[in-house]
């Protein structure tokens, strides 16, 4: 996840490198202005400011890609903060990419077992219908169901 990788899905600024205002940068990752002033109070995000208006930078639309790509993943905002905080300190970013890759490894093995978990809930499932199938074949269908009984 670096500044070339950060993959948010929004629009290149490209070569125009202008100051952007919430609302543009809200419109351009589609986040309300909240989420981005919340991702502010916790200290994600420090816009300059001119009186009440809020200023973003190139730098600033770069960490919200990061922020918006680490909470896709699955990230907290915790550990997008200390990802950011060690991005700013690093300029070759070792600390920051051995952060990233435990952090990463911790999601995919969490990830896994929730497929897993997924995998046999649904064979479960699928165990359960084909019962209740078989007994409704055994049985025929004239016998009443007790939600067809309230209905009447």
């Amino acid at each position: 996840m670096t500044a070339a990788d950060i993959g948010s899905g929004a629009a290149e600024w490209g070569a125009e490198d202008r100051n952007r205002s919430i609302g543009e940068l809200a419109g351009e990752f589609g986040l309300t202005h909240r989420t981005i002033r919340h991702y502010e109070e916790e200290g994600l995000l420090a816009p300059a400011r001119d009186g009440q208006a809020r200023i973003y930078t190139h730098r600033d639309r770069a960490r919200l890609a990061l922020i918006c790509r680490g909470k896709r993943l699955g990230f907290s905002l915790a550990e997008i903060k200390d990802f950011l905080t060690l991005y700013d300190a690093d300029d070759a970013q070792i600390e920051q990419m051995r952060y990233a890759q435990t952090r990463a490894r911790g999601r995919i093995e969490a990830l896994e077992r929730q497929l897993q978990d997924v995998q046999q809930t649904l064979l479960e499932l699928r165990t359960l219908d084909t019962q209740i199938s078989e007994h409704l074949r055994r049985t025929g269908p004239t016998e009443t169901h007790p939600m067809e009984e309230n209905r009447s």
